[in-house]
């Protein structure tokens, strides 16, 4: 090790005196250990040499945790591989012990780990921190058993789910190249395919089906989804299947031993099939031959923590890296999704125009010119007569599904006198009633002081309105009538089929059996207001993701959404088209150089370190750059936008990691947050 590199390495912790090592005779074979050290700076983001001590030559094989001594200070790092030789010209230090020799991290992915640290300009003991849980000493003493649940089938069940599977065979190949995804899994064929299953589709059924016929060829699953109820769903239709594999759940809930148990027995091989959530992304899936990921354009599958990756670009990276199979689905399509089309990397599989007509429930819209004839307040109220008419009806025949865009009371309020939006005047945080008979309070500090700035008012008025003052409002005009609520942490997975009013928020929306008589789309218009990137995209994601609930028009199934109906996204509802809209929104980011038509760098931070940044970074040529402005709510913070055509997103990732470098090696200035390709950008 150079004396530059210990300059630099000081910077990891405070020097303290090292203790003399005892003298210990070196491992004969392979002496040489390559350690990837858990230190999250750019400037170290390599690995390092070790020497191995004879007495740990056994327990030092790759993969395996050891602590080591780093700039006079211990750290903990991954073995990534034994060597005969070191090209270090200096004195090698010995490892000072092996944590554990559970090869906890396989050559796969490592090598993923490096490839999505330089997608995201981030460093790899970042991505496996994400990617390798934390130890837990007794898990990984016991010996890989079945996990308690998973892969359990009742016996009584056998001829109830051979027909089961008989008929999800039957609805892949209802599907245009439905059948052909799913033979060339079984022929251990690597298929890529953007898939969008028809209105009522029993998505979690035929995505076991992909699990099992890649199982038929030896292969292993990851299925990737944005919350732990549609975990739950593709849990309940993998253990139905006949002769399924067997397949472990990894969700954050678990708890750190299980999680770990789980994990590993997925690391040893002895289970085939992994499903979770976003944390799942990461797992070590022996013999992987295909990964699926739902509802990708979930804001769930975006990781908040640095390097900031996306649940769909880390399964893409594996699949091209691997050599396996991916499919992407969802009721909506995003742009991203298009964009492999487009390129030729994955086909579109979506069942004929016929079948999603005859399965779909009728959509109208309150804007419509008709209904605006009829009823005056159609364009500006937020429960015209169209929609109370068609809650009354449906009331007859079953559930009803309102589905509102806010949780809370009311969630944003504004000055009663000048009308404008009330913040907070201590922190500048939003102002909002929490519940009924409140005054406002702040979302942030908690302050109930509030004047408004401009005019001095000390009454508000609501902006927006949340689920809870719906459930009230409904309750009121539906006496009666039960009235559930689905909301945040009180999510209901499941209902009956009995008549209901069920107010929830965008993704809590309970399942009912056969079906919603009719969803209540309300404050679309709203929602297509906001200023972001994605707000069309998304809009659209949450309404196909109600209206999939509701019952074929043939069964009288209705959605009423309140919005206006030359609304792109709208139209995109009424005549059921995800590929459409997706193929638009494409060409319009692509106009407009956003993602994925270009590559997009967020740095947030400091004006001074954020333009430092810019300074040290050699930007790719043609590189635009976008500010700074300031960042709300962050004192003293602005953001600046860096974007590239596509083909440069490596460059640009590359220059700003080698900038942050530069910074981390000097001790320059404070953070500064790096996002490749953020999910908002507003």
């Amino acid at each position: 090790m150079t004396s530059a590199d210990e300059q630099q390495l000081t910077l990891v912790g405070k020097p303290k005196r090292a203790r003399k090592p005892k003298s210990q005779s070196i491992a004969d074979e392979r002496p040489v250990a390559r350690v990837l050290l858990d230190v999250p700076l750019p400037h170290l983001d390599r690995p390092f040499d070790y020497l191995v001590p004879e007495s740990m030559a056994d327990d030092a094989v790759p993969g395996a945790r050891v602590a080591v001594r780093f700039a006079g200070t211990d750290h903990q790092g991954f073995i990534l591989e034994r060597a005969q030789a070191s090209d270090h010209d200096g004195r090698l230090s010995r490892l000072r012990r092996v944590i554990s020799p559970e090869p906890v991290l396989s050559p796969q992915i490592a090598q993923l780990a490096r490839a999505i640290a330089d997608r995201y300009a981030g460093t790899v003991a970042d991505v496996l921190r994400l990617a390798i849980p934390p130890r837990h000493a007794r898990a990984e003493a016991e010996s890989s058993r079945p996990v308690e649940t998973e892969g359990n089938r009742p016996p009584t069940t056998a001829g109830r789910t051979a027909a089961m599977s008989d008929a999800v065979a039957e609805s892949w190949a209802e599907h245009t190249d439905g059948a052909a995804l799913v033979n060339a899994l079984r022929r251990d064929g690597t298929p890529r395919a953007v898939w969008n299953p028809g209105p009522g589709a029993d998505w979690p059924s035929l995505i076991a089906e992909l699990v099992r016929a890649a199982s038929h060829s030896g292969r292993g699953s990851l299925v990737v989804l944005p919350d732990a109820r549609d975990v739950a769903r593709v849990d309940a239709a993998l253990q139905k299947l006949p002769e399924g594999p067997e397949h472990v759940v990894l969700t954050a809930d678990l708890g750190h031993e299980e999680r770990y148990r789980r994990w590993l027995a997925v690391r040893r091989g002895a289970v085939q099939v992994a499903v979770g959530t976003r944390s799942a992304m990461f797992a070590p899936v022996a013999d992987l031959g295909l990964v699926v990921i739902w509802d990708d354009g979930d804001d769930l599958h975006a990781e908040p923590r640095a390097p900031y990756p996306h649940a769909r670009e880390v399964l893409l990276l594996r699949a091209h890296l691997m050599g396996t199979a991916a499919v992407i689905g969802g009721f909506a399509r995003t742009a991203e999704a298009e964009a492999l089309i487009t390129s030729g990397w994955a086909r579109p599989v979506t069942p004929p125009r016929a079948t999603v007509r005859a399965n779909a429930p009728v959509v109208r819209v309150s804007g419509e010119d008709e209904e605006a004839a009829r009823d005056p307040a159609a364009r500006s109220a937020r429960l015209p007569s169209l929609a109370w008419r068609t809650a009354r009806d449906a009331l007859t025949r079953g559930a009803v599904l309102v589905q509102v865009p806010r949780t809370g009371y009311v969630p944003a309020v504004a000055c009663e006198k000048c009308r404008r939006t009330a913040r907070c005047p201590a922190c500048n945080g939003p102002v909002a009633l929490p519940r009924a008979g409140s005054g406002p309070r702040c979302d942030w500090c908690g302050s109930t002081a509030w004047a408004c700035a401009h005019c001095g008012q000390t009454t508000v008025r609501a902006a927006t309105v949340g689920a809870g003052r719906t459930a009230e409002e409904l309750g009121r005009a539906f006496p009666g009538v039960p009235v559930r609520l689905s909301r945040g942490t009180s999510v209901l997975a499941q209902l009956d089929a009995t008549p209901a009013l069920v107010v929830a928020t965008p993704g809590a929306e309970p399942v009912v059996p056969g079906g919603y008589a009719a969803a209540l789309l309300l404050d679309a218009r709203a929602q297509l207001a906001r200023s972001d990137l994605r707000v069309e995209e998304e809009s659209l994601r949450r309404w196909f993701a109600a209206a999939t609930l509701v019952r074929p028009a043939a069964d009288g199934g209705e959605v009423v959404i309140v919005a206006d109906a030359s609304a792109r996204p709208v139209q995109a509802l009424v005549r059921w088209d995800p590929g459409g809209f997706a193929n638009r929104e494409l060409a319009t980011r692509t106009e407009l150089r956003f993602p994925p038509g270009a590559r997009v760098a967020e740095l947030t931070g400091t004006a001074d370190d954020v333009a430092d940044v810019l300074d040290l970074a050699e930007l790719p040529q043609g590189a635009e750059v976008l500010g700074p402005v300031p960042v709300d709510g962050e004192d003293a913070k602005v953001r600046t936008i860096v974007r590239v055509p596509r083909r440069l997103g490596g460059e640009l990732a590359a220059a700003l990691k080698a900038a942050q470098g530069v910074r981390s090696a000097k001790r320059s200035g404070k953070a500064v947050r790096i996002r490749i390709d953020p999910v908002e950008l507003g």
